[in-house]
Formats: structure tokens, C-alpha cells, sequence
């Protein structure tokens, strides 16, 4: 199983079908579903019946597929996740080779770059033990933080398309970022 190394403030675990109630807790928050759904709060029955029966379908902790749980190392406080999977994973165009990097955060912990310092340390994780060199991360046009986020990344804007996805198609950026292989 792919473990990710504490960072400077931060500890990851892989996130499992057990992790609901914290998955309810961070989707509260209007002002962290504002990009997701129009600020909407999700719902139990959303996170049981279709929230963690998704993340059980892209979740492999040999490639590091999955939801990485974020804490503070400071107190053990559960303040996000970093998602990873394959590039268009639930379409016809699934690629192994490009991995999406994806983010939630309490609102609480914005503006401290704990986000942009958690999805380094899985991308290092991930390029050191499993190879990947290719990594991609899409957001509404309208959601800057993420946008800005990518670009600490050191992603690059590819495209704004149309991203599809079984729960609904919409307008997205692209971005991604090519690493130098070990």
C-alpha cells in the first residue's frame, strides 16, 4: 500500500468507506460547496449512496488511488482531502498515465497554503513510488482558488472544455503539470 510521509504540518491516510461522517462534516459548509454544487450542503443519504460508493470504485491504495485524508500534526484535526485518480475516470477516456488531483478543505483552514502543501506531498509520494510524472487538476472557471492552487502546482492551462461526468457534464478548466522522472 502507497504511504504518504508527514509533511512540514500535515499527516495523510487513505480514506475508506468508514470515513462518511467526515466526508458529511466538510460538505456543511456553503462556502465550501460554492463551486461544487452551488453551495449546497450534502446530504447523508448523497455521501452513503453515492459519494463513497464512488471513491470505492477509483479507490486502489497500491497506486495510491483514492481520498487522502488530511490532518494537522498539530492537534490530529481532520481539515480536508486530497482525491486521486485517473484522468476521466468515470468515461470512455479513462488514462492511467495522466493522474487528476483534486481538493476539499474546510474553510477554516484557507489562506494558510495547507492545500497547496498537502498536494505536493502526495504528488511526491506518487511520483517517487509509483512513477507518475503526469498530473492534472480541473475547476469550474469561476472557482480562482482552485485555479490559483494549480498554478502553485506548477500546472499549466491546457483547456476549457466541457468535463463529463455520470452526475452531470459542465464547463471546466484544464490544467496539468509533466514532472522529470526519477
Amino acid at each position: 500500500m502507497l504511504t504518504i510521509k508527514h509533511s512540514e504540518r500535515l499527516s495523510y491516510l487513505i480514506m475508506d468507506d468508514t470515513d462518511a461522517d467526515l466526508l458529511f462534516e466538510l460538505d456543511q459548509d456553503p462556502a465550501v460547496m460554492k463551486h461544487i454544487n452551488k453551495g449546497n450542503p450534502t446530504s447523508r443519504a448523497e455521501i452513503n449512496d453515492i459519494f463513497i460508493p464512488r471513491m470505492m470504485q477509483y479507490r486502489n491504495p497500491e497506486k495510491g488511488w483514492g481520498l487522502w485524508q488530511v490532518n494537522t500534526l498539530a492537534d490530529d484535526e481532520f481539515i480536508g482531502w486530497i482525491l486521486v485518480r485517473p484522468m476521466h475516470f468515470f468515461s470512455d477516456e479513462r488514462d492511467d498515465e495522466d493522474i487528476e488531483l483534486g481538493w476539499r478543505f474546510m474553510q477554516k483552514s484557507w489562506g494558510k497554503g495547507y492545500a497547496t502543501e498537502a498536494a505536493k506531498a502526495v504528488m511526491t509520494a506518487l511520483q517517487q513510488q509509483v512513477g507518475y510524472t503526469k498530473f492534472s487538476a480541473v475547476a469550474v472557471p469561476d472557482n480562482i482558488g482552485s485555479i490559483r492552487m494549480m498554478e502553485k502546482l506548477d500546472m499549466q492551462y491546457q483547456k476549457t472544455a466541457l468535463h463529463k461526468d455520470p452526475l452531470g457534464d459542465l464547463e471546466a478548466v484544464y490544467y496539468s503539470v509533466t514532472m522529470e522522472s526519477n
